[in-house]
């Protein structure tokens, strides 16, 4: 089943206050446990990287419901809150700097994994959220979840600047890291130019092949672009202009934006002597959002193989209700009840008290039951 819909994560002033940061870390200690009895380490990474669960776990610790700290500190608090030596999970990055730490976080941990593959995920997932989707948002916060045996997820949030939104990313464990590759985007519905749509795959075959061309003949067909545009008797006629038919007007803006030729061809010269075997590749070498920009502008106007103009938010809603647990930071839909977190959390620690000795009692029966076994193989 497809996930559409929107959902507005607007930017929030403040901080958490003190006193709500310990019943945060509580109750998320105590979801997670339970988490990991029931399902184990695997579990807790799908359910987190998908963006309804996710925002029910916010709204359930008492964050806000609808703001872009919900993620943040979210993830904060699960960071904080993690033992990857007793869960066999770790979460990774952060915010800011903290987000450029996962390669030297994956190589700090003791799991049985590829450090140096997960490394490149990380970096290869950021790449595509800044080049190959291009929607206004500088990312700021990124955030890796991997197991004990290596299965991921990443949640990266961006900021827009002009609109004051925020916009998450949600990955899961893929090899596909081009063609509609997101679990899930949660934001504000907006403008956006992007290759990642299945249905453009000529044009990521288009773009993979300029990639490989010399790269005077794409400053060449870069100009002839831009003479197209400026052949124009108008920015508004152009971009009233009959041709493009089907791309809004706000879409078509977006090739408007300045393009520096200076600064595109030494990139363009590195890719082209790495020759990218896939788009991947090409992202992991050098290739970032300007230059993408100028080939999906030569792919559109000297090829005729536009990008598109689909802004890929699908998260269908947020699961409002789970805000009712226990309240909000700042009162929606009423203040945090100390009260009553304080007893969730009382009744969260004991099931989970009760789920330890019954699973050791378990363990302690199988361990006399394996003994007895082998005694009586013995005996006969």
């Amino acid at each position: 089943m497809e996930i559409e819909g929107i959902t507005d994560l607007p930017l929030h002033t403040g901080h958490v206050p003190p006193w709500l940061i310990p019943i945060m870390r509580k109750l998320s200690r105590a979801i997670l446990d339970i988490m990991l009895i029931e399902w184990g380490p695997q579990k807790v990474v799908e359910r987190l990287s998908n963006p309804l669960w996710f925002q029910a776990f916010n709204n359930v610790i008492g964050m806000d419901w609808d703001s872009s700290g919900s993620t943040t500190v979210t993830l904060g608090i699960l960071k904080e809150v993690v033992n990857p030596k007793e869960d066999g999970l770790a979460v990774l990055g952060g915010k800011g700097k903290n987000a450029l730490k996962v390669p030297e976080e994956l190589h700090s941990l003791n799991f049985d994994i590829d450090a140096d593959k997960l490394a490149n995920i990380s970096r290869l997932v950021a790449k595509v959220d800044t080049t190959l989707v291009q929607d206004g948002h500088q990312l700021y916060h990124h955030s890796m979840l991997v197991t004990e045996k290596g299965y991921w997820g990443i949640i990266q949030q961006g900021m827009n600047e002009e609109t004051k939104f925020a916009r998450r990313y949600h990955w899961k464990n893929t090899e596909n890291f081009t063609v509609d590759p997101h679990e899930a985007i949660a934001g504000k519905k907006g403008i956006a130019v992007n290759i990642i749509e299945k249905q453009k795959e000529n044009t990521r075959k288009l773009v993979l092949d300029l990639l490989r061309q010399d790269p005077r003949k794409i400053i060449n067909e870069l100009q002839q672009a831009k003479a197209i545009l400026k052949g124009q008797a108008t920015i508004e006629s152009w971009i009233n202009g009959a041709s493009f038919v089907g791309i809004s007007k706000e879409a078509r803006i977006i090739y408007m934006r300045p393009l520096d030729e200076r600064k595109i061809k030494p990139i363009l010269e590195k890719l082209y002597e790495s020759n990218p075997e896939n788009l991947e590749e090409a992202l992991l070498e050098g290739l970032g959002p300007s230059t993408a920009r100028a080939l999906y502008l030569i792919s559109d106007l000297i090829y005729r193989e536009p990008p598109s103009y689909n802004d890929p938010v699908n998260m269908p809603y947020d699961p409002f209700k789970y805000a009712y647990a226990i309240g909000g930071k700042d009162g929606i839909p009423y203040p945090v009840n100390r009260r009553v977190a304080e007893e969730v959390i009382i009744t969260l620690e004991d099931i989970i008290q009760k789920a330890k000795l019954e699973s050791n009692e378990k363990k302690f029966s199988l361990n006399k039951l394996r003994g007895l076994s082998i005694g009586i193989k013995e005996g006969s």
